[in-house]
């Protein structure tokens, strides 16, 4: 069942999403080589504190952490911990927050320092992806245009998207209805209405579409072991078009 949000409501959740945003501007400015992905989780998790709000992520299904930090060929879900990161590394970083009853879910990949050619392309296809679908996310199209759009962009540059994870609704719980696949078909789908508040998540890999999860029993990673990039935004559908509010 879809919860449509009242536009009070839409209000609430952009103060949960402006704080999740606000946590990735400032672990921005920590990432470099040679700091521990464990760094930037304890940094997250003070700031989101500081600022009256939970981290959405810790303690869900016993996930150990207060946000995901996934390194290269880990596509979603990393543990935050000693890791150290590297040179050239492609670090996606996902940031819940709960707060006045709302939560807020973004992602953004950063480069540690100096990326290689084709980790930089791919980055750039996955972001562009995802702009792709927010120009979709309008009350004349449907679900499966969103999802077509992020498809087409991955394909078009010979990559893949994962299948087995999705976009999701998101309000007072973390995980609510629509599911939002990132691959699909034109004019299919639920009816996107206003209201409706959902999170649009690619996650595009250099190699096959292909994954599975770690012993850890949460970090996901690339069946090949090739790269893989992810990007999100919290996005409301308001006066018949999309609304992201998790960008500052």
């Amino acid at each position: 069942m879809i919860i449509l949000k009242t536009l009070s409501e839409i209000e609430q959740m952009r103060v949960s999403s402006r704080l999740a945003a606000g946590v990735l501007q400032r672990l921005c400015k920590e990432i470099r080589p040679g700091v521990t992905t464990g760094e930037l989780d304890r940094i997250a998790e003070s700031l989101i504190k500081e600022n009256g709000g939970k981290p959405s992520f810790k303690g869900y299904r016993g996930f150990p952490a207060s946000i995901c930090a996934s390194v290269n060929e880990e596509v979603v879900h990393g543990i935050p911990g000693q890791r150290i990161l590297r040179e050239g590394d492609l670090l996606k970083v996902d940031v819940g927050v709960y707060k006045d009853g709302f939560h807020g879910d973004v992602t953004e990949t950063y480069a540690v320092g100096q990326l290689s050619l084709e980790a930089k392309k791919l980055k750039d296809v996955t972001e562009q992806a995802l702009y792709a679908g927010i120009e979709k996310v309008t009350t004349e199209n449907r679900i499966g245009d969103v999802s077509n759009a992020v498809q087409q962009m991955a394909e078009k540059n010979n990559y893949t998207v994962v299948r087995d994870f999705t976009g999701h609704g998101i309000g007072r719980n973390l995980h609510e209805d629509p599911q939002v696949t990132n691959f699909g078909k034109p004019g299919t789908g639920l009816r996107i209405k206003d209201g409706m508040v959902f999170c649009l998540e690619p996650m595009v890999n250099m190699g096959g579409a292909e994954v599975e999860i770690l012993k850890d029993h949460w970090t996901v990673v690339t069946k090949d072991r090739k790269l893989s990039v992810h990007y999100e935004h919290t996005i409301a559908v308001v006066a018949g078009k999309a609304e992201i509010l998790t960008k500052l």
